[in-house]
C-alpha cells in the first residue's frame, strides 16, 4: 500500500537479483512491486521474505528441504499484476502465496485460491478484509483492517477533546474503507461528522477539494476540528503542500499509509511540526504492554521486539532498515513453514490444500500453547518437528486469529513529525466490540 522510503527498482517482470532456486525447495510465491507508483517498498519486501527463508532453512527447513521465494513483479498495475499472479500460479506452480500490497489484485485473485485451493496470507495495510470462513482454499490477514484503523483514529480524537470530524480520502478500497470506518466510528462516540470530500488519486492539483474539506469558501464556517487525511504517499504529499500555499487552516489526522519516509520526503520540512498527528498499528508486542491507568487503553509499551528485528535485517542487508509492512512479510513466510512443519509431523506429508495448511496455523496460534520466538526458530522448527503445537510471537506481533483468518491486533500508535523525522508517542489499545 505504499509504506516504504525510496529506493530505485527494476522493471523486469521478476525481482531483481532474483538469486538461483535452491535444489528441491519448497517454494513460497510472493507479488511484489518493483515497479510503477508503488516500487518504493517492493525490495524492502522481498528482503525481509529472503530473510525468513535464510533463517527458516538455517533452522532445518521441512524435512530437510530448503525454503525459496518465487518473486514476481506487479507493476503496481492491477492488469499487469493479475497476470503475474496468474504466472506465479500455473507456470511456477507455488502452492503458497504472499501478497500482493495492491487492494484490488488480492481481491482479483480470490477466485483463482479457492479454485486451487491455495494458501494465501495477506500481509498488507491495505489488503482485503476477511470476514467469512471458505471451505476450500486458506485466506489469512496479518495486519489491522479498516475497521480497526478507524476504531482508532475515532477513539483517540474523542479521548483528545475533538467534537466534529470529517475526512479528506482517496477513492480506492483502503482509504475509502478507512474513512467509513472512521466517521461511523466517530459518529457511534457522539461525535458530529462534517461534510466529507473524496477526490481520485492522480490530479495534478487538489486545491478545490482542499477548499471543501475545510470550507475555505465559506468563512463564517469554522473547519472541523480534526480532518482525516486517507490516502497514499503520493497524492497526500500534494495535497498537504497546497494546504500549506493556502495558509494551513484546521488540523490534520493522518492516515496510516501516510508513516513512510516517501511521505516526508516530498512535503516541506516544518509542514506538519504543528498539532498534527497519525495513527498506525504499533510494533509493540501485546506482552510488551502494560496499562497506564485503570481505563487499560493507555498503554505503557517497550519496543525491544521490533528494534531486535531492525538490527537483524539491517545486519542482513547492509545497514538498510525494515519498513513496518516488511515485519509482517517476514512472519507471513515464517506462519506458513511452521504450518507446514507441524502438518509434516503431524500426518507425515506436505500439505499442499490451503485450507488444511490454515487450519494447521489457526491449531498452532491457540493462545493456550507454548511460543515459538522468530528470534529462536532452531529451537521452535525442533519443537514443531516432535510435533508439539507453538503459537507464534513475530517480528510485528503476538498472533492471534479469529475463526476467519484474520489477526486480532488492536495496540496503535500515536505519531507526529518533527523536522524530517517520525517520532512515535505511547501506544494505546483501541479494541472495539467488533473486531474484524
Amino acid at each position: 500500500m505504499g509504506l516504504a522510503s525510496l529506493l530505485s527498482a527494476s522493471c523486469s517482470s521478476t525481482a531483481p537479483d532474483e538469486p538461483d532456486e535452491p535444489e528441491n525447495a519448497i517454494k513460497i510465491g510472493a507479488l511484489l512491486p518493483f515497479s510503477g507508483s508503488e516500487s518504493a517498498i517492493g525490495r524492502n519486501l522481498e528482503q525481509a521474505m529472503l530473510l525468513a527463508v535464510e533463517d527458516l532453512t538455517a533452522a532445518g527447513g521441512l524435512g530437510g528441504r530448503p525454503f525459496d521465494i518465487e518473486s514476481r513483479d506487479s507493476h503496481s498495475s492491477q492488469e499487469r499484476g493479475l497476470d503475474q499472479l496468474l504466472s506465479l500460479i500455473y507456470t511456477d506452480d507455488v502452492r503458497y502465496l504472499v501478497g500482493p500490497e495492491e487492494n484490488e489484485l488480492a481481491r482479483d485473485i480470490a477466485f483463482e485460491v479457492k479454485k486451487e485451493d491455495l494458501l494465501h496470507m495477506l500481509p498488507g495495510y491495505a489488503a482485503p478484509s476477511i470476514a467469512r470462513r471458505d471451505d476450500v482454499g486458506g485466506r489469512m490477514r496479518l495486519a489491522p483492517s479498516p475497521f480497526a484503523i478507524g476504531c482508532a483514529l475515532a477513539k483517540y480524537i474523542v479521548s483528545d477533546g475533538v467534537r466534529t470530524a470529517n475526512s479528506l480520502s482517496a477513492r480506492d478500497d483502503y482509504n475509502t474503507g478507512v474513512s467509513t470506518e472512521f466517521t461511523t466510528h466517530f459518529a457511534a462516540l457522539q461525535g458530529r461528522i462534517l461534510p466529507s470530500v473524496t477526490f481520485k488519486p492522480g490530479a495534478q492539483t487538489y486545491k478545490d477539494k482542499i477548499e471543501a474539506a475545510f470550507n475555505l469558501d465559506d468563512p463564517e464556517r469554522a473547519p472541523a476540528g480534526r480532518t482525516l487525511l486517507a490516502a497514499y504517499p503520493a497524492a497526500a504529499s500534494t495535497i498537504v503542500t497546497e494546504w500549506t500555499v493556502r495558509g494551513r487552516p484546521g488540523r490534520w489526522l493522518l492516515g496510516p499509509a501516510l508513516h513512510t519516509e516517501v511521505f516526508l520526503a516530498n512535503i516541506p520540512q516544518g509542514t506538519l511540526d504543528d498539532d498534527s498527528y497519525g495513527i498506525s498499528p504499533s510494533l509493540s508486542l501485546r506482552s510488551e504492554c502494560s496499562p497506564k491507568d485503570d481505563t487499560g487503553e493507555k498503554l505503557d509499551c517497550t519496543n525491544w521486539n521490533a528494534t531486535a528485528f531492525t538490527y537483524h535485517f539491517s545486519r542482513r542487508w547492509n545497514g538498510e532498515v525494515p519498513f513496518p509492512a516488511a515485519h509482517f512479510y517476514y512472519d507471513g513466510v515464517v506462519l506458513i513453514a511452521m504450518g507446514l512443519v507441524y502438518g509434516y509431523a503431524t500426518t507425515g506429508q506436505i500439505i499442499t490444500s490451503g485450507h488444511e495448511l490454515r487450519q494447521k496455523i489457526l491449531e498452532l496460534n491457540d493462545p493456550k500453547n507454548d511460543v515459538a520466538l522468530w528470534w529462536d526458530l532452531n529451537t521452535a522448527m525442533a519443537k514443531l518437528r516432535a510435533g508439539t503445537p507453538l503459537r507464534y510471537v513475530g517480528a510485528a506481533a503476538e498472533y492471534e486469529f479469529d475463526a476467519y483468518g484474520a489477526s486480532q491486533n488492536h495496540i496503535m500508535q500515536r505519531w507526529v513529525i518533527e523536522g524530517d523525522q517520525f517520532r512515535d508517542l505511547d501506544p494505546f489499545d483501541a479494541k472495539c466490540v467488533v473486531q474484524q
